[in-house]
């Protein structure tokens, strides 16, 4: 995926090149060394050149985006917002029934809710630890933790379903 994205007045030409589970990244033509995981909607957790950050997207319009990175704030606008779906839908709560999942393989080192308990959209509901970072794995929308299927201390592999919301 290729777009332009002006952060703050700035313009930036990014390129993203999926191949697997890898992503490789360029900005303004140069190669950056980064990974990055969607923890639960709109909530990324990025590894840049060996340091570790959490990123908060809130979509605030077709193309514009608010962008929260170690407390501060940056305004974003997509210039090729058709390649941009993803981030626009991440705004939308889930419906139905939802399987929490982790993204990726860790312990589970908080359970932050209970089975019966009434949870928000984007409430924590467990806080995986892989590579030594903390990740919260939110729900996906408003409803009641069903069934929590982790306890702390236990090892889960990635995609591993942890709580089930109603």
């Amino acid at each position: 995926m290729k777009c332009e994205i002006e952060l703050d007045g700035k313009l930036r030409s990014v390129e993203v090149i999926h191949s697997g589970e890898r992503a490789r990244w360029t900005v303004d033509g140069s190669e950056l060394d980064a990974d990055a995981v969607e923890v639960s909607p709109g909530i990324y957790s990025i590894l840049i050149g060996g340091k570790s950050f959490e990123a908060r997207v809130e979509a605030k319009g077709d193309s514009q985006l608010r962008v929260t990175v170690a407390g501060r704030e940056y305004e974003a606008t997509i210039r090729n917002p058709r390649k941009w779906k993803r981030v626009r839908a991440a705004g939308a709560e889930a419906e139905g029934r939802q399987q929490v999942t982790t993204p990726m393989p860790g312990k589970i080192v908080l359970v932050l809710v209970k089975s019966g308990e009434v949870v928000e959209v984007g409430q924590g509901i467990v806080v995986v630890e892989a590579m030594k970072m903390q990740n919260e794995i939110r729900s996906p929308k408003s409803g009641t933790v069903e069934r929590l299927l982790v306890i702390e201390g236990q090892t889960v592999n990635a995609g591993e379903v942890v709580a089930i919301v109603e």
